[in-house]
């Protein structure tokens, strides 16, 4: 009877251990990453039968561990809820801050390759908003002397160039080949990336007639072109990785 007494309050204990609630939680490496860039998920969650992350951007996992990137820059608010053995749930919450992309313009004459200053420079997400003028990306910058502008916290992925200048733009060009001309590289975080925008100079017969504000729409710059047809390709698309601090 004796040795019955002792058995039975070790089997409860044992049976209590099997049912423990859970506990969700985790740690997130690096803490602050770019765009474009790997971010691991770390489960450090216990008594738990499985999990489910919602990673905020319309991605979910029910792997322990994750790897993710994001696409666009921001605050993202993660949450693992883990799932105990009798369906009890433990959530816990994360703020992740994903940081833009940048990218430097060099506005340049494709065929005697100096700097044009002055020019107005937009991006566009995709080629047809390109083509449409519209959903512009950020807001229209302009070249210094050097040719050259800036735009910051942009989301990972590829952008179209538009330039305009009183006697030069890239529509023909970019009508040419848009992947070359106007398309530019892919842009994770992190890196230092440059596209040279070349722009195709007006004939001086054309440019007396140019206008000086950029054109409300394509049909009305098209007969000031010159023909740039059977352009030789060049390199335009340079990324380096930056060293981190």
């Amino acid at each position: 009877m004796k040795r019955l007494l002792i058995i039975l309050p070790i089997l409860s204990l044992a049976l209590a251990g099997c049912f423990r609630e859970p506990y969700a939680d985790a740690y997130i490496t690096p803490s602050l990453a770019y765009v474009g860039e790997d971010i691991h998920f770390t489960n450090t969650s216990s008594n738990t039968d499985y999990v489910e992350w919602d990673m905020d951007d319309g991605t979910t996992s029910s792997a322990f561990n994750v790897n993710h990137f994001y696409y666009d820059p921001g605050s993202y608010y993660v949450n693992l809820r883990a799932f105990g053995h009798n369906n009890d749930v433990s959530v816990a919450s994360f703020v992740v801050d994903v940081l833009g992309s940048e990218i430097e313009i060099v506005v340049m004459e494709f065929f005697d390759e100096y700097y044009v200053e002055g020019a107005s420079v937009i991006l566009y997400a995709t080629y047809d908003d390109w083509l449409n003028f519209e959903n512009p990306v950020g807001e229209e910058q302009f070249s210094n002397q050097y040719g050259e502008c800036y735009f910051s916290n942009l989301s990972y992925q590829t952008y179209y160039v538009d330039v305009w200048e009183a006697s030069h733009d890239n529509w023909y060009l970019g009508e040419d080949n848009p992947e070359q001309w106007i398309e530019t590289q892919q842009l994770p975080g992190g890196w230092d990336h440059t596209f040279i925008a070349y722009v195709n100079y007006y004939e001086p017969t054309a440019k007396k007639s140019a206008p000086l504000t950029r054109p409300a729409t394509r049909e009305l710059r098209a007969p000031l072109k010159s023909s740039v047809d059977n352009l030789p390709l060049k390199d335009n698309k340079f990324s380096i990785k930056k060293e981190k601090k």
